[in-house]
C-alpha cells in the first residue's frame, strides 16, 4: 500500500503516536520519562503548541497537541532527535531509537476529543499497570490536580464552563467504558497509519468493485454484507471509516466484519 501524505487538520489538533522502532522500550526508568518530559517543555517553548493530553508508555507515547503554528513535523522531530541523543549515550546504543515516521490523526469534533483523551488516559489500565489516577506519566492527574506542562482549558471546557464542575464531569467521563466502535478506530489507528476518507474511498471502490459506496446502504442485506466482509482485514481503514463512507451505521460494519 502507498505511503499516505499527512493531512492537515481543520482544528490544528492532533493525536499523536511516537512509537519505538521495532517496539523496543524507549522508557527503561524514570529518569527516561523524566527526560522525555523535559524535551516536551523544551519543544513547546521552541514551537508554541499546546499540549492537551499525554501518556507516556513504556514502548510508546501518546500525545494530543494543537499545534497554532503549524509546526507538527518540526515539533516532533526535534522532540525525538534531542531525546534519542539523550537515550543512546546513556546506553551505549546507535541507531534510530524511534520508528522513522509518527503516526498522526487529525482531531475534527469536541466529541472525539473527549473520548480520546479518555482512551490515552486509561492507557496504563488496558495495558494492566495500575489505575489511570495513579499513573505518573500521563496527564491525567494534572487535570485532576495542578496543570504542570499540559494546557488543560480548552479540554475542560468541553464538560463545563467553570472548572471545578467540569473537573468532576472529566473524572465521571473517565470512569465509563469506551464504545466498542470508538475502541475499534482507536486501536486501528495504533496499528496501522489510516487512510484518509478520500484515499479510502478509491481503495474500497476497487476491492468491491463498485462505483457509487453509498448505494451499498440500499442493498438487500445478503448482497450488502458479503460485499462489507470482503473489507475485513482491509489495513488502514478503520470500522468507523468503511461507516461513515457508506452510509451505514459503525455498528453494524463492525458486527459485519468481525
Amino acid at each position: 500500500m502507498p505511503r499516505t501524505s499527512r493531512q492537515k487538520s481543520a482544528t490544528k489538533v492532533y493525536h499523536v503516536i511516537l512509537r519505538g522502532n521495532a517496539k523496543q522500550d524507549i522508557f527503561l526508568d524514570n529518569q527516561d520519562f523524566s527526560k522525555f518530559i523535559k524535551e516536551i517543555c523544551n519543544t513547546k517553548e521552541k514551537y508554541q503548541y499546546e499540549l492537551y493530553v499525554y501518556c507516556l508508555m513504556t514502548n510508546h507515547v501518546h500525545l494530543i497537541l494543537y499545534d497554532k503554528n503549524d509546526n507538527l513535523s518540526k515539533a516532533l522531530q526535534s522532540l525525538t532527535v534531542s531525546y534519542s541523543s539523550y537515550w543512546n549515550k546513556k546506553y551505549e546504543r546507535v541507531g534510530h531509537l524511534f520508528q522513522n515516521r509518527f503516526l498522526s490523526k487529525n482531531v475534527e469534533t469536541a466529541e472525539y476529543l473527549k473520548n480520546v483523551c479518555r482512551y490515552i488516559h486509561q492507557n496504563p489500565e488496558k495495558a494492566g499497570i495500575t489505575k489511570m489516577e495513579n499513573y505518573h506519566w500521563s496527564s491525567y492527574q494534572e487535570y485532576i490536580n495542578e496543570a504542570k506542562i499540559i494546557d488543560k482549558k480548552q479540554i475542560l471546557l468541553l464538560f463545563q464552563n467553570d472548572e471545578t464542575e467540569a473537573i468532576k464531569d472529566f473524572k465521571n467521563f473517565h470512569l465509563a467504558n469506551i464504545e466498542k466502535e470508538d475502541m475499534q478506530d482507536f486501536m486501528e489507528y495504533e496499528m496501522t497509519p489510516k487512510l484518509n476518507d478520500e484515499q479510502a474511498t478509491l481503495y474500497i471502490k476497487k476491492i468491491l468493485g463498485i462505483e457509487n459506496l453509498q448505494e451499498i446502504a440500499n442493498y438487500d442485506r445478503i448482497k450488502r454484507n458479503n460485499l462489507l466482509k470482503k473489507l475485513k482485514d482491509v489495513p488502514g481503514i478503520s470500522k468507523v471509516q468503511i461507516g461513515r463512507l457508506t452510509g451505514l451505521s459503525a455498528k453494524i460494519v463492525q458486527r459485519i466484519t468481525e
